[in-house]
């Protein structure tokens, strides 16, 4: 953002973060007729970076797909750079749905992606969670009738997660496991295949 005129510290970074980047660009105060521009600096300096998962995500898909449990997607990236992602980390065919940027007509907060998700597997909202890292990913479950599972992560500031008022937070996705079998997670845990 320096090319810009505009400071970025890892500190703002966590206080703005939303994976909409045309809203942190106008947080930062990022004039509209350079978010473009923005977008090619960010592709030209991180496009061909390889993806990853959050520690532990890994092992904790194995483990709840060895529960039954169907897990699904919901995210405003793109069909074809998800795909994409999904593929480099082998994990193309690890979701009942994935619900990209191209298949909603509103984006998070709207309920429409995670609704569509549970839709296409089967699932109702009243025997579900979603589980995020973002502020709007706890608006979005919220407004979907699911129970929301908070991550905090390096990426949002603890006390926004916290303010944005979870059903469960967690410091680690591969806590999730065990609050499943804890019993934390207060919703009944029917998304399973073979009912």
């Amino acid at each position: 953002m320096a090319d810009f005129g505009v400071a970025f510290t890892d500190e703002k970074y966590r206080a703005i973060y939303t994976p909409r980047w045309y809203r942190m660009y106008e947080a930062l105060g990022l004039a509209g007729e350079l978010w473009k521009q923005a977008d090619q600096r960010w592709q030209h300096h991180y496009g061909g970076e390889a993806p990853g998962l959050m520690p532990g995500a890994g092992r904790v898909l194995d483990a709840l797909r060895a529960r039954g449990i169907v897990t699904g997607m919901v995210t405003n990236g793109t069909r074809p750079r998800i795909e994409k992602e999904l593929a480099c980390l082998g994990l193309e065919s690890s979701f009942g749905a994935v619900v990209c940027h191209e298949d909603v007509t509103h984006s998070k907060p709207h309920p429409e992606g995670v609704l569509k998700a549970l839709a296409t597997m089967g699932c109702v909202p009243g025997t579900c969670w979603y589980v995020g890292d973002t502020p709007v990913d706890m608006e979005q479950g919220r407004n979907a009738g699911v129970f929301t599972v908070g991550i905090v992560t390096d990426y949002v500031d603890a006390a926004r997660m916290h303010e944005s008022r979870p059903d469960l937070i967690l410091h680690s996705i591969a806590e999730l496991p065990d609050a499943l079998v804890r019993g934390q997670v207060g919703y009944p845990m029917d998304v399973r295949r073979d009912r």
